[in-house]
């Protein structure tokens, strides 16, 4: 049977759980940011938090689950973030909008190389309870943007952000995976002329795109 390492106790209490789900989930974010979330495994983070990886297996359910957490508290943090962002203004246009959703987003990477994972493999990888308090938390975070975004610019209503939000999200998530290839790929564009096309400007890219889809919303309301 696999024991913990002599130097670290096994939490027993509720406050030692949650304190060592704490430093899964801290050495989780700290490797994706260092490598990108793909090329994370178990036993990197199991590493990092100094436990093996059936001990981190008693707090969490996968590996996905790990990431599918941090996915939900990325969502209320960029939620955060543009609320403090658009403040307390009522005057503002949905371009402005599209360009604070943009600059938000772009300023949490983690965030956006979750977004493309979380469908396509975290949410498979988990149970049924843990896909609902992922979907649960990103929805109110959704929700709390629309309302912002709506008592920012009025002609847009809440749903009309919602749908603004939602898809510069999407956007973000593939374009991100796009504009951060690997090493190996980077190198590849850049010798290559022929494949400059695939050289994404990551923010300034997205922001047309937002902007477009802003403007249009605020037509379709009109």
């Amino acid at each position: 049977m696999n024991k913990l390492p002599p130097h670290v106790q096994r939490a027993r209490r509720p406050e030692h759980k949650e304190l060592r789900l704490a430093s899964i989930l801290e050495a989780a974010r700290s490797l994706a940011l260092d490598k990108g979330v793909r090329a994370v495994t178990l036993t990197d983070i199991a590493a990092r938090t100094g436990i093996n990886k059936s001990a981190v297996l008693r707090y969490v359910e996968t590996r996905e689950d790990i990431y599918l957490r941090l996915t939900a508290e990325c969502w209320s943090q960029w939620a955060t973030a543009l609320r403090d962002a658009l403040g307390q203004r009522t005057d503002g246009t949905a371009d402005e909008l599209a360009v604070e959703l943009c600059r938000t987003v772009v300023d949490q990477p983690l965030l956006c190389d979750l977004m493309a994972h979380a469908p396509l493999t975290l949410e498979r990888h988990v149970s049924a309870d843990a896909v609902l308090a992922y979907k649960l938390a990103a929805l109110a975070a959704l929700d709390d943007m629309a309302q912002a975004g709506a008592r920012f610019q009025p002609p847009l209503d809440e749903e009309a952000v919602r749908e603004l939000v939602s898809t510069v999200s999407l956007l973000a998530g593939s374009l991100w995976q796009i504009a951060s290839p690997p090493e190996a790929l980077a190198r590849l564009y850049a010798e290559e002329p022929r494949l400059a096309h695939a050289v994404v400007d990551f923010l300034p890219r997205l922001t047309s795109a937002a902007r477009t889809m802003a403007a249009g919303l605020t037509l379709r309301a009109r």
